[in-house]
């Protein structure tokens, strides 16, 4: 493994030659405030306080970490821990982030928040984070990715935000971040843009990833108590990356294997996936420095993934920092795989993951079935899967 560098990201936000800012100079400001604002509200004892009690008392913190006996059994390797961020409030780790951006917004004297969401849980999250401030909302998404996260739209409704379908482009989240920062940059004055995931211009990797990392820091501390040691392997699926980083970080200057999960969709050759690095090459995308799906002169290209949530052409700078300095490695699982991850987790330990989930889920058992039995695995389990239940038996041909 490379040495790291002290302070990353830069002030610039940097990570090495990835991330910074690349935006319309009318956003600027915008994110100059906000870097101000959340690097003076993160040493703030009151806001801290209060985000604490939050996470205790409103989105459930500290998750559990669970031995999943049954799949060990099965895989007969590695215990397998699975991190239950699917018992979160709102059912995934989005609402980590949603909840403290929405926070941070109401200090700035903010009273409008926007958002883009892919496979619906950020937008969930960022309307209930919305609801709880006292804040307007409106979320923009992908008219594809609202057909196959409907159930979502619908919550997202019910918590009084305002859904616009994104017709154009791909029709998934990449268009709907579009929007989105076409919206804020037009109404930056009053509104706040809850980016999602820790990608974009700077401060968002930063400050998604800090907001994140209450996940791997619990894991380190419940995985000590539970086997006494920390664990040989973490396995998180990645899109953006939030989920990943967020447990990555906490373990980051420990010697253990890392393992990011992209999406193979029907495999790369096919050209039909969401792998970055595995099919891609260094761009700039949508406000910052990254790897990216992208054809020889530079058009981003589309994607494809049965998980709405991993449908994206680019991840996060940071993630491809850490890859550079062989910290984390990056591999991705089929549709295919992750399909047979969803229904071998909910047959074996009556988990029903996230698709975005069962890519990591798909990975750990290959992995843990080369490992010594006494060896120590944590998933991140991201989200609970009842979005994905309709999509996964249309999948399978059955009619609900």
């Amino acid at each position: 493994m490379k040495k790291t560098d002290k302070k990353i990201p830069d002030n610039k936000g940097h990570f090495g030659q990835y991330g910074g800012r690349f935006v319309p100079e009318t956003l600027m400001p915008a994110l100059i405030e906000l870097d101000k604002a959340y690097n003076k509200y993160k040493k703030d004892k009151n806001f801290l306080a209060e985000l604490v009690l939050l996470q205790k008392d409103y989105i459930g913190r500290p998750t559990p970490l669970y031995l999943a006996k049954n799949l060990t059994k099965l895989v007969c390797g590695a215990k397998i821990y699975l991190k239950r961020e699917d018992l979160c409030h709102t059912g995934a780790h989005k609402i980590n982030n949603a909840i403290a951006q929405s926070l941070l917004a109401k200090k700035m004297g903010k009273t409008r928040i926007i958002a883009e969401t892919g496979a619906g849980q950020h937008g969930v999250a960022t309307a209930t984070g919305a609801a709880l401030a006292g804040l307007e909302c409106e979320v923009y998404m992908g008219t594809d990715d609202m057909k196959r996260q409907s159930l979502n739209v619908f919550r997202m409704r019910l918590l009084g935000a305002k859904v616009t379908g994104v017709p154009i482009g791909s029709k998934t989240l990449k268009d709907a971040i579009n929007e989105a920062l076409r919206d804020w940059t037009a109404n930056v004055e009053n509104t706040h843009y809850v980016l999602g995931t820790a990608f974009g211009p700077h401060p968002y990797p930063m400050m998604v990833r800090d907001f994140q990392s209450v996940i791997g820091k619990e894991a380190r501390k419940q995985i000590l108590k539970a086997e006494g040691k920390l664990p040989n392997c973490l396995i998180a699926c990645v899109g953006g990356g939030s989920n990943s980083i967020g447990l990555f970080y906490a373990f980051l200057k420990d010697k253990i294997r890392m393992i990011g999960v992209e999406a193979g969709g029907h495999g790369i050759r096919s050209g039909k996936h969401a792998a970055r690095f595995a099919g891609g090459s260094i761009g700039v995308f949508q406000g910052c420095k990254s790897y990216l799906l992208q054809d020889k002169d530079g058009n981003v290209l589309g994607t494809h993934s049965v998980s709405a949530g991993l449908d994206y052409a680019s991840v996060g700078p940071e993630h491809c920092y850490l890859r550079d300095l062989e910290k984390i490695e990056y591999t991705y699982a089929t549709d295919k795989e992750a399909l047979n991850a969803f229904e071998l987790l909910s047959n074996t330990e009556g988990i029903i993951p996230a698709l975005e989930s069962a890519h990591a889920v798909a990975e750990a058992v290959k992995v843990a079935s080369t490992m010594p039995k006494n060896s120590v695995i944590i998933v991140n389990l991201s989200g609970r899967g009842d979005k994905d239940v309709e999509q996964v038996a249309k999948i399978k041909g059955i009619t609900l």
